[in-house]
């Protein structure tokens, strides 16, 4: 397929998408949608304004009273997110190249997103919508008491910009299944896809206004989401600052109970019984080279046995020396430009600060100063743990290194920050890979041997953020908890 052929014939349609159909902006301020590989503009969004918001909530208020949609069986709701995910595979090609456009994905990459990850994020929401299940306790002669799930009514959602559109897939699928209605903020980075999503999701069946999307700027639509007193959860994801802003904001509003899945600086503790370094060596170059490194669960900290590290450390530069940014609408690319020219200054200034405080580049990136956001990778060795490159979440591809000799010091340096979403630990000692599981402080911790990693649990299973990485589950059957209510029915009298 031609992808730039394809690119120079988009007709751009970025506005709200509330009711089944695409909606005037009320406001005429505009910002410009950046292409992250040229730095050329793909056109003009409107900020948004909470007369939008107000308006989407109202209508997602009025479809999830009348019962369209959340007095539908748990098994109707999963028969539309079924065809809603093989619609999004029929449509892989146009949903890949608007992120690819819009935040610098790799298409391959992309389509991957499109055709694999996407759609098994809504085939699982789908195959437990029907498993919420309450519970009931012994009964006596005269009462019966039992839980049950309800929806929780109007559901606002905010989503990053680094997966279009397996982000909003992951917001609107598991409320959606629980039979809420949604309101959807897009980062306004990459917009496109969430509102082919929603087209998409009335074509599968889902009635007119219970997905609704309202693109904008956080300050004028996420706020106004954050602060309505008609939504009753909002779940965000992004970074650990703007999380605890929409906290201030809900509990200044109806005091919305919240999901957030915020920043993160994850460590890949390797041990010295690790037995192919080669094999580390490759998961922490995917780890941290991943999408550009524009992923919250990177692993940005290699925390290694000095025995090993030496050795280690040649593997990693020599792999991630092959890392070679490259025009994301290139079949062959795995590696593209971050996803704005803010995002490039961001990191660099990372850089930068880190070799003025000291830090050793054992191997330093090249940062493009215009034509285009490229970073290289850049490994930082020896680093002290009191640097903010150790410490703050950077979102681009920088790895920097640690050592240790004792098991205590490698907890220590693992959990040296304020952040707490992943973890992973090399060892083949079963003993230490138990305890240093239940004393990291992370949502998810993965102990690996060595050889080919599995295909693991995907989404069938739940984990929580710790520390500043926020709280709340999304996936798995307690993703569908979240999104719903739990009430006690008691049944009393003779």
């Amino acid at each position: 397929m031609n992808w730039k052929q394809s690119a120079s014939s988009i007709s751009w349609n970025i506005r709200p998408f509330i009711a089944g159909d695409y909606r005037r902006s009320a406001t005429s301020i505009v910002f410009e949608n950046v292409n992250p590989a040229s730095e050329e503009t793909l056109c003009e969004v409107a900020v948004g304004d909470a007369a939008e918001v107000d308006e989407a909530v109202r209508v997602a208020r009025e479809r999830f009273n009348d019962g369209c949609w959340s007095g539908l069986q748990p098994g109707e709701r999963a028969e539309v997110l079924l065809k809603l995910a093989d619609l999004v595979v029929l449509n892989k090609a146009r949903l890949a190249l608007l992120d690819s456009l819009e935040m610098g994905k790799p298409i391959t990459a992309a389509l991957y997103d499109a055709e694999v990850f996407a759609p098994t994020l809504l085939r699982s929401c789908a195959g437990f919508a029907d498993k919420v299940l309450g519970q009931s306790a012994p009964i006596c002669s005269q009462t019966i008491s039992f839980n049950t799930y309800e929806p929780k009514g109007v559901i606002g959602a905010i989503t990053p910009w680094n997966f279009p559109s397996v982000n909003a897939v992951i917001k609107f699928a598991p409320a959606l299944a629980a039979g809420n209605s949604v309101v959807l903020k897009p980062s306004e980075l990459s917009s496109s896809s969430a509102l082919i999503l929603a087209e998409l999701a009335l074509e599968a069946g889902l009635p007119e206004g219970v997905l609704n999307i309202v693109p904008g700027l956080g300050a004028t639509v996420g706020a106004a989401l954050a602060l309505h007193v008609d939504v009753d959860l909002l779940s965000f994801t992004g970074s650990t600052a703007t999380g605890r802003r929409i906290m201030e904001l809900a509990g200044r509003s109806n005091g919305k109970p919240l999901l957030l899945e915020c920043g993160g600086k994850s460590p890949q503790v390797v041990f010295d019984d690790a037995a192919d370094l080669d094999a580390v060596a490759q998961a922490t170059v995917r780890s941290v080279l991943w999408n550009q490194g524009q992923v919250c669960s990177a692993h940005t900290r290699l925390i290694v046995h000095a025995d090993v590290k030496e050795q280690l450390l040649e593997k990693v530069i020599s792999l991630a020396r092959g890392y070679v940014p490259g025009d994301p609408l290139e079949a062959d690319t795995v590696f593209g430009p971050l996803a704005s020219p803010a995002q490039r200054d961001k990191v660099k200034g990372h850089i930068e600060r880190a070799c003025k405080a000291g830090a050793r580049a054992a191997l330093l990136g090249a940062v493009s100063d215009s034509g285009g956001c490229f970073v290289s990778p850049t490994i930082f060795d020896d680093v002290d743990a009191s640097l903010p490159l150790v410490r703050e979440e950077i979102f681009g591809p920088v790895l920097c290194l640690q050592k240790f000799r004792t098991e205590a010091e490698a907890l220590s340096l693992a959990n040296g920050t304020e952040y707490g979403l992943a973890a992973t630990v090399w060892t083949r000692d079963l003993g230490r890979a138990k305890r240093m599981a239940h004393s990291i402080k992370a949502g998810t911790v993965s102990v690996r041997t060595s050889g080919a990693e599995g295909t693991g649990s995907g989404c069938r299973l739940s984990h929580e953020p710790q520390k500043a990485s926020g709280f709340g589950s999304e996936l798995g059957i307690r993703g569908l908890q979240s999104y719903s209510t739990l009430k006690l029915v008691q049944l009393i009298g003779a």
